[in-house]
């Protein structure tokens, strides 16, 4: 069930560590009020969460990247594992219950405004523990981006690549990067931590650089307006885990942080372009 990773033999990898889901996408000429009958413009399956989206993006963009994340087997599960190995998406690292549900969103699309409009069974799936990360080889990585889910242990997984890198020499650190999306109490402790924090909500993108535990306030991209505009906005579903893809990308190649920002932003501006993901690139 878990399939390797594409790219150059040996080169590191980016590990998006978080959730995926099974995304029924019923695209609609408008908005449907409470209680009524309509019918959609068009309806798809598509593998979604945030940490699987950002692999999706990562890979369209060249770079060779892992998933880690939970599953269940059954059909929405061979859906998602078919998904990951068409994108060459390496999935050694996903942790396979043998029951629960695997999390469904039903996403409606307003083919009118953009906007992205989901509905999320979270299920009774068991999120990922530390001890699951500990199976990971963190030399084979040069980047580890968290979707803030579970704080307990995520911290821990979290302290144990700080202690890899101590340990490392420069050349082989692993860079990190945390998503707080969601403002709850729970997922405070992980606000700072890693070098690279990200954040979006809706209609603004923000990141902001951390070199140590210290919580530093987010600012603002200042592109964001002129790099990501649209004449028609399609499809925003995913562009906030594009933004983060992008600018893991641009920052894992070498690039500053405002040019992996405004990056960030150009990539995030198409894909609210298109339906899915397909020719953001």
């Amino acid at each position: 069930m878990a399939a390797e990773a594409g790219g150059a033999a040996g080169k590191r990898r980016i590990m998006c560590v978080g959730l995926v889901c099974l995304d029924i996408i019923s695209v609609v000429k408008d908005f449907p009020a409470e209680d009524s009958e309509t019918r959609c413009l068009s309806q798809r399956w598509q593998r979604g969460g945030n940490a699987s989206n950002s692999c999706t993006v990562l890979s369209l963009l060249g770079a060779p990247c892992a998933f880690m994340g939970s599953l269940a087997p059954g059909p929405a599960a061979d859906f998602i594992a078919a998904d990951f190995q068409r994108r060459g998406v390496d999935t050694a690292h996903v942790a396979w219950h043998p029951r629960g549900d695997v999390p469904c969103a039903c996403c409606l699309v307003n083919a009118t405004s953009g906007s992205r409009t989901i509905v999320l069974h979270d299920t009774n799936l068991p999120d990922l523990t530390a001890r699951h990360f500990e199976r990971v080889d963190l030399s084979q990585y040069k980047w580890i981006h968290f979707e803030a889910r579970n704080a307990v242990e995520q911290s821990a997984m979290l302290d144990r690549v700080e202690r890899h890198n101590r340990a490392a020499a420069p050349g082989r650190r692993v860079r990190i990067s945390v998503e707080v999306e969601k403002p709850r109490e729970e997922l405070l402790p992980l606000m700072g931590r890693g070098h690279v924090p990200l954040s979006h909500r809706c209609s603004s993108a923000r990141t902001w650089p951390s070199t140590s535990g210290t919580y530093r306030p987010p600012r603002p991209c200042r592109d964001c307006g002129d790099a990501s505009s649209q004449e028609t906005l399609v499809d925003t579903l995913g562009a906030g885990d594009t933004f983060n893809a992008a600018v893991i990308f641009a920052l894992a190649e070498g690039r500053t942080l405002q040019d992996a920002l405004t990056f960030g932003c150009q990539i995030a501006g198409r894909k609210c372009g298109i339906q899915g993901f397909d020719g953001i690139v």
